[in-house]
């Protein structure tokens, strides 16, 4: 009994709510969470700015633009600037401060978390995230292991919930929450019943199926990134996005006939390196002047909308549309750092963000993000409140009307059900906290080796190795052009206090100094 005390010490527990049953059940609402990988905030003809941009024009998502017609664009959702943190933080509601999940989920013998001269990074978690349950009196709940030794951070998924609670769990494209031969490896693992190529990886050997999707012609991956379990369509000419989509499609008509609600994870590979040419859509837009890494770029984003219209098409010819969430989220900033993929100038592909992928910039964690919802988002509506990667835990659960739950992981995230509804603003006052101690391996402004806060229209950027603080004004100035911190040095002493408080609350990481063996400063120091 003393040891199931000690197991159960921390476990949030929210206001109870009875789980409904039979045809109550039936009207719990379908959720379709559908994720892209490293779409930018610009990389869409919809307008998320007060204005359109020349990216705006240049990209055609017409599936994008009937999601926000039909439902509630938000113009500043946020995540990591890398994948696997966001990920993780969506999956467990931890904000990646706290789950150390701070770099990508590889074995640390395959890291690309290169030490620097003058610092060594954290032993950060990087297997990822598990999944582990117990059996008590009351129900089944995840044991709280902080794993030091094996660098996992162990909690319960929302999916995980869903799935105990009635609903039909489909994972379909990149997982990415754990390394080869560790638990978050399997999306099995963390709650879903039904995986369509998901595994380890955190992008596709490439998309075209005349490479097998990365295996040679006797099945063998020729990469640790090949996507496993499509083999059907290879030598078919069937693009990566599609041959998703399609299956996709079938696991829907699968689900449907269970009776039950469903939660599908909609996760694309797409429009991750490598930009491999998504015939469909790619003369088109060298027609219209992009040079072919550009007009590669463009199809790829193309393909992905297009996989969008098609799950819309779906729930329009099966009439479940009305009771059925769609969510369209992206888990970094748009890739910005080579030319090999995206012509240059570099840092410049979110414009008017400044820098992408990797970066604390706004260019590397504004994401693109809308809902709808028919008969509770009112349609063509606009949050300009923020929101972060770990709300999508509590609101998901609040959504399939789950309000009694376990877990053992703190939920840094917040309900955003009252901005959907309009009846609050859960972000006015609110501080959002980055931490990236790591050191990622491409270049470029705000890469590396940082952390942030936004409380606000105010946003702090704290570098660990130089001590150097970005003060900006990010109503005013969207692209950070203007470091405020030696104008206002009151708002940099309160955010740096602010933001040192949340990060040692979270036992969060920092770099450590080779010379000394100490840890770098906490921003208030």
């Amino acid at each position: 009994m003393r040891k199931e005390k000690r197991l159960l010490q921390g476990l949030v527990t929210a206001v109870a709510v009875a789980i409904p049953t039979g045809t109550q059940a039936q009207q719990r609402p379908n959720i379709i969470l559908f994720m892209v990988d490293d779409m930018g905030w610009q990389d869409t003809s919809v307008a998320f700015w007060n204005r359109r941009t020349p990216l705006n024009d240049t990209y055609e998502t017409p599936n994008m633009e009937r999601l926000a017609r039909e439902g509630m664009l938000f113009s500043q959702a946020y995540a990591a600037p890398i994948s696997s943190p966001s990920r993780c933080s969506l999956m467990t509601g931890a904000n990646a401060a706290r789950h150390r999940v701070t770099n990508w989920t590889l074995r640390r013998d395959e890291s690309t978390d290169i030490d620097d001269p003058v610092v060594r990074t954290p032993e950060w978690n990087y297997n990822g995230i598990a999944q582990q349950t117990i059996t008590t009196q009351q129900q089944t709940i995840t044991t709280q292991q902080p794993s030091p030794a094996t660098h996992v951070f162990s909690a319960r998924t929302f999916v995980d919930i869903l799935r105990a609670n009635g609903y039909h769990t489909i994972h379909v494209g990149k997982a990415h929450w754990g390394a080869l031969d560790t638990p978050g490896e399997r999306p099995e693992h963390l709650g879903f019943e039904v995986n369509i190529a998901g595994h380890a990886a955190g992008g596709p050997a490439t998309y075209l199926s005349e490479r097998n999707y990365g295996h040679d012609a006797d099945g063998n991956a020729t990469s640790p990134m090949a996507t496993p379990g499509l083999q059907k369509y290879w030598q078919t000419g069937t693009f990566l996005t599609e041959a998703l989509t399609k299956e996709c499609l079938a696991a829907l008509d699968t689900a449907k006939q269970t009776g039950k609600p469903f939660y599908l994870y909609m996760s694309h590979y797409a429009v991750h390196i490598p930009i491999d040419r998504d015939q469909r859509y790619y003369q088109k837009y060298r027609d219209k002047g992009l040079s072919e890494k550009e007009a590669a770029y463009a199809a790829l984003i193309e393909g992905m909308d297009h996989s969008l219209g098609e799950i819309l098409q779906w729930l329009d010819d099966n009439n479940l549309a009305r009771n059925t969430v769609v969510i369209f989220m992206s888990d970094n900033g748009g890739y910005a750092t080579g030319s090999y993929y995206r012509d240059e100038p570099l840092y410049t592909q979110n414009a008017p963000l400044r820098s992408g992928k990797g970066s604390l910039l706004e260019g590397g964690i504004r994401e693109p993000m809308m809902v709808r919802w028919p008969g509770v988002v009112k349609e063509g509506s606009r949050c300009d409140s923020y929101v972060m990667i770990e709300d999508f835990y509590p609101t998901i659960l609040e959504m399939a009307g789950i309000g009694s739950y376990r877990v053992p992981q703190t939920v840094d995230g917040r309900s955003f059900m009252p901005l959907l509804r309009r009846t609050g603003d859960p972000s006015r006052g609110r501080a959002l906290i980055w931490n990236f101690p790591n050191v990622w391996g491409n270049t470029g402004p705000g890469i590396s080796l940082n952390c942030a806060i936004r409380q606000d229209e105010w946003k702090l950027i704290y570098n660990y190795k130089t001590g150097e603080k970005e003060l900006y004004n990010i109503d005013r100035d969207i692209s950070e052009a203007h470091n405020l911190a030696s104008e206002r040095p009151d708002v940099v002493k309160r955010l740096s206090r602010r933001l040192g408080r949340q990060l040692r609350k979270m036992k969060a990481q920092r770099p450590i100094f080779k010379a000394t063996g100490q840890p770098c400063p906490w921003p208030d120091e």
